[in-house]
């Protein structure tokens, strides 16, 4: 007799769909294209408003498009970061990794709680003081300009491939799945996306957000009530789940070739999530457009926060697709191809019966799309405004808005081709993917060295940031010619034993079935690996171990490489003693205001007249009322009365000596 325990099903429900026979592919219905068609009409209606009032203010300028006038609360900011983050890829690719991995990827969700209080305390503090506007400004002043130009250049290369698949991906696994026709949904999503960000600027893209961002998690709760109705409570989903294997948060083993391990995604995440949240243009964008730096901070953890949420519903969706299919696999039994189909096929196939439901789970995966590319689009037109056209140009500011316009409406058009050029080159999404991680690594390297090493100099950055993607692209390759053995990816067993033989629509030879690649491993190691072992060579160098690791260290080795040869060339230059950074481009603990506040008072006040005595007084008093309004009216205030007099006890001191003397 099985040991597995035999859960009730409503037999009102369609949870048991596939035993029911129901056919390949479900199509929409009028009410699906409706709510669909209503959540583009809103999307392009904020676009709208936001044009409309920045005319209307008379406040349209380069820095309310792309910056929204620094002025944003940390609520929108904190959404649109979420939003940003859960990229169509994101919402198909999770569920997925729980059906076919289990659970391990939720430690992920303790880095999403520690990397805002990294970011807040080493990274954003520079970036926010400085008032710039394209995070690769940043590396010029502390660097070099020729730093700065590669890595923006890198990064408006990744923005264009990334895009262009975030568009495509999931347009084509929902095409299968649900028969939404893929290129009126990859034209109606990337034209209204064009629209609004093009109009209304980073405000609209922020709001949007905001709304979509809604849309999104509802489709995650519509499936797991409905999953959980179907099997008469959670409780049963999460039995079947651990019975299935599923429930595992024990890989603590220091194994590297390890797919995942808690080290692996310790350490690999830290850098990986960094590159993503703490030195993006993308993200830290967001941040730069807050009112103030407490708003920043807030947002940031307010990111993290709803990442966990959104992690753990992810995940409660992955389990419910298996608690539904544990018995017949919708992969396997060729109801679909791949396992980014599974969340939209589930929705089809337990929701299809509600009308509007599966158009609502659309809408929610095209707004993570539109979400997605209107960051990139406004991010990119920044980066290229501020990095390549401004520094070498003395336009008037209305020409640089139309401009950043323009520039938005062109980026959003090549997300569009890059999506069609995808559907006839396959490679071309597996490269996307690559590109992401070989990147992201030495770029964290680099802003890491910027702001903690004051020694490294524009050499050895220069130098170390071009040998860490050497090294990641290296990586890369060599486990595209030696991959690893299938052990090392704890695919768990999927079963089609409950499945009628009217059930499955083509059988799958174990020769031909390619493991499932999900959203975590497509990000850096994109090579399919046959389930068979014979399809990894038995003839592998020693070095095919190291090839072998799991894709989490991919960035670990661009960043570690990174900072040793910056730190190398800057030994062999000089380091920066003819020309040290200033300490605004450090880390906060490199430049304290506790001391430079107390070495005023240290000097004898019988060098110095009662005059002067009393006006530095009046300074100070004037310094201390600025820390006390920090991000008020008052602070604006303070500091103006400061630049109008002396700025500090040396200049009202030393100043009415120096005029005495003359």
């Amino acid at each position: 007799m099985s040991s597995e325990t035999t859960f009730p099903i409503n037999p009102t429900s369609s949870g048991a769909a596939i035993a029911a026979d129901l056919p390949a592919k479900n199509t929409f219905q009028v009410a699906d294209y409706v709510v669909f068609v209503f959540m583009l009409l809103i999307s392009a209606a904020i676009g709208i408003y936001f044009a409309f009032e920045q005319r209307r203010s008379k406040s349209e300028t380069t820095d309310s498009y792309l910056m929204a006038n620094r002025q944003m609360s940390y609520g929108p900011v904190s959404m649109s970061l979420i939003a940003s983050f859960m990229s169509s890829v994101t919402i198909l690719g999770v569920p997925a990794e729980y059906y076919i991995y289990g659970s391990m990827f939720t430690w992920f969700g303790l880095l999403y709680l520690l990397i805002p209080f990294i970011i807040g305390w080493i990274y954003l503090p520079v970036f926010y003081d400085l008032g710039i506007s394209s995070t690769y400004e940043y590396l010029e002043r502390r660097f070099n300009r020729a730093t700065r130009l590669i890595c923006t250049f890198m990064f408006l290369v990744l923005s264009v491939l990334y895009g262009g698949i975030v568009v495509y991906g999931p347009a084509l696994a929902l095409s299968e799945a649900t028969g939404f026709d893929m290129w009126i949904a990859i034209l109606s999503t990337g034209l209204v996306c064009i629209f609004y960000t093009s109009l209304g600027g980073l405000k609209a893209v922020i709001w949007t957000d905001v709304f979509q961002a809604i849309l999104m998690i509802t489709g995650f709760i519509a499936v797991i009530i409905q999953g959980s109705i179907n099997f008469n409570g959670f409780s049963n989903i999460w039995k079947a789940a651990e019975e299935g294997g599923r429930i595992d948060f024990v890989h603590f083993e220091f194994d590297p070739r390890i797919r995942h391990t808690f080290w692996a995604m310790m350490v690999g995440g830290v850098i990986f999530w960094i590159s993503i949240n703490g030195v993006n243009q993308t993200q830290v964008q967001r941040y730069l457009c807050c009112k103030t730096k407490r708003d920043a901070k807030i947002a940031i953890i307010l990111n993290g926060i709803g990442l966990v949420v959104i992690l753990v519903l992810a995940g409660m969706t992955g389990l419910t697709i298996f608690a539904t299919y544990r018995h017949c696999d919708p992969i396997d039994s060729g109801k679909i191809r791949k396992s980014d189909q599974l969340f939209p096929f589930i929705v089809m196939d337990i929701l299809g019966y509600l009308p509007g439901i599966p158009g609502l789970f659309v809408a929610g995966v095209y707004s993570s799309s539109l979400s997605t590319i209107s960051s990139g689009m406004n991010a990119m037109a920044c980066v290229a405004l501020e990095d390549f056209i401004k520094p070498f140009t003395k336009w008037k500011t209305k020409t640089y808005t139309l401009l950043s316009k323009l520039l938005s409406l062109g980026f959003g058009v090549s997300f569009i081709l890059l999506a069609y050029l995808a559907s006839h080159v396959g490679g071309l999404i597996r490269m996307a993917y690559s590109v992401h991680g070989i990147i992201g690594g030495p770029v964290v390297g680099l802003f890491t060295i910027g702001i903690m090493l004051p020694f490294v100099n524009g050499w050895g950055a220069l130098v170390g940031v071009c040998l860490g993607w050497g090294s990641s692209i290296w990586m890369f390759v060599g486990s595209t010619f030696y991959p690893k053995s299938e052990e090392f990816f704890n695919v768990l067993p999927r079963s089609t034993k409950g499945c009628s033989a009217s059930d499955v629509i083509s059988s799958v030879s174990d020769e031909a079935r390619a493991l499932e690649v999900t959203l975590a491993e497509r990000v850096f190691n994109t090579t399919l690996i046959s389930s068979t072992s014979s399809s990894v060579t038995t003839e592998r160098p020693p070095i095919a171990d190291f090839y072998a690791a799991s894709y989490l260290y991919l960035a670990v080795v661009g960043c570690l490489t990174t900072i040793v040869f910056a730190i190398l060339f800057s030994l062999l230059t000089g380091f920066t003693k003819r020309n040290p950074p200033p300490k605004e481009l450090l880390w906060s603990l490199y430049h304290s205001t506790r001391d430079e506040d107390k070495a005023p008072l240290e000097r004898s006040s019988s060098w110095f007249s009662p005059t002067a005595l009393a006006n530095a007084q009046a300074v100070r008093n004037l310094s201390n009322s600025s820390l006390k309004f920090e991000g008020t009216e008052q602070e604006s205030l303070t500091k103006s009365n400061l630049k109008q007099g002396a700025s500090s006890f040396d200049d009202v001191l030393y100043g009415e000596e120096r005029e005495s003397s003359i």
